[in-house]
């Protein structure tokens, strides 16, 4: 089982609110993207790392030549898009898996990857890091609002870790139908294959607004990975 690294960066961050990229951001001296990969180097991976980028991304570009293990890919419109196009260009076998991690999620923990990659081995089911909810989720329509029961509700986060084949034919057979897929298990479940949780530390958060950034400098200096 020889195991891929799968890196989104292609997204703008429309939420983010800022003209740079999210994964661009300055954090202590370094990229939200360069925190991620300096992570990700401590983690044994022993197939292809993968980093998908937008075409005309001359700073990812630069970014890469300071990782000599790591390939760039061009990505597409969307998430999906662009990890089925970094799952194309892997060399792979029939029993190659991949790890697909959003590069805005610097504080991801190697422990918990490690818990992820030997839960896939010793079960043979895909699998994604997850967090259950703690806080009461409300639901709005047509004006009314109920309370949905936190109790079945986890929050996705990744590296999210699936066999190549069969992610990469789930992805090909949601873009077809023109579904939207919002994650890689979702298009796994989408056809009615089983994904499994494992539960992740809380300070795995993915940067999404600009508030964040403070937050996530907070976590890296707990993590002891930012003095």
């Amino acid at each position: 089982m020889t195991l891929h690294l799968l890196l989104p960066a292609a997204g703008i961050g429309q939420r983010f609110g800022h003209s740079t990229p999210k994964q661009y951001c300055q954090l202590a001296g370094k990229t939200v993207a360069e925190w991620t990969l300096d992570l990700w180097q401590h983690v044994a991976i022993d197939g292809q790392r993968l980093i998908v980028l937008r075409e005309d991304d001359a700073v990812g570009l630069d970014m890469v030549q300071q990782h000599a293990s790591l390939q760039p890919v061009t990505g597409g419109a969307e998430r999906a898009d662009s990890v089925l196009a970094g799952l194309n260009a892997l060399d792979t076998g029939a029993d190659d898996w991949v790890m697909v991690h959003d590069i805005a999620r610097p504080c991801v923990r190697t422990a918990d990857i490690d818990r992820l990659w030997h839960h896939c081995q010793s079960t043979g089911n895909g699998a994604i890091l997850a967090r259950p909810l703690t806080d009461t989720i409300k639901r709005q329509h047509d004006g009314r609002v109920s309370s949905l029961d936190r109790r079945q509700l986890w929050a996705a986060m990744t590296p999210q870790c699936f066999p190549v084949i069969a992610l990469r034919e789930a992805l090909t057979e949601a873009l077809a139908a023109g579904d939207s897929i919002t994650d890689e298990a979702s298009a796994l479940e989408r056809i009615g294959v089983p994904v499994d949780l494992v539960e992740g530390a809380a300070d795995n958060i993915k940067l999404t607004r600009a508030d964040d950034l403070a937050l996530v400098e907070f976590y890296l200096r707990q993590q002891g990975r930012l003095a």
